[in-house]
């Protein structure tokens, strides 16, 4: 059975960003109900040479975008990097997501044998589209995602598997 690149991508993508809006809510709550600063959580790292919460966030929602714009052949939407808060954050997701979803499936067609030229740092990559997909954007992308759910349950936000998977 063959899978197209849009099927590989826009549902993915579209179902963790949900995903990652329940896990920033349910912490924004959480924070809320302990009367603790929520800006702590969007500020708080794992280590110090780690990205903050918020960081991580905007990083993920970058991965989705990124992806589902090269590979759908359309350009790529430029967000600043903003975010403050929650509702910023929860912002950024929607508007993300709502891209992702809007990307034309015919855009897909061949784009696994597409040249995918990113940038990153002073160093630009190109790769093959089933290449970036499976090899650079998708680990990248759950990386930054498993990074905020381990921020925020290292805080004790009461988050479980679930949570991260839409289960929860």
């Amino acid at each position: 059975m063959t899978m197209s690149m849009h099927a590989m991508t826009v549902p993915y993508y579209a179902a963790m960003l949900s995903n990652l809006s329940h896990v920033l809510a349910k912490a924004e709550a959480w924070a809320t109900e302990r009367k603790i600063d929520p800006s702590i959580l969007v500020n708080d790292r794992l280590a110090p040479d780690m990205f903050p919460l918020k960081r991580q966030v905007q990083i993920a929602t970058d991965h989705a975008k990124g992806a589902a714009a090269r590979l759908g052949g359309v350009a790529v939407p430029s967000f600043p990097d903003t975010e403050e808060t929650f509702a910023e954050l929860q912002d950024r997701i929607a508007r993300v997501r709502e891209f992702v979803l809007s990307v034309p499936e015919a855009g897909f067609d061949g784009s696994e044998n597409r040249d995918i030229k990113i940038k990153v740092g002073p160093q630009e990559m190109t790769f093959p589209g089933a290449q970036y997909l499976q090899g650079y954007s998708v680990p990248n992308f759950y990386f930054h995602m498993t990074t905020v759910y381990a921020i925020l349950r290292h805080n004790g936000v009461p988050l479980g598997k679930g949570d991260f998977f839409g289960r929860g």
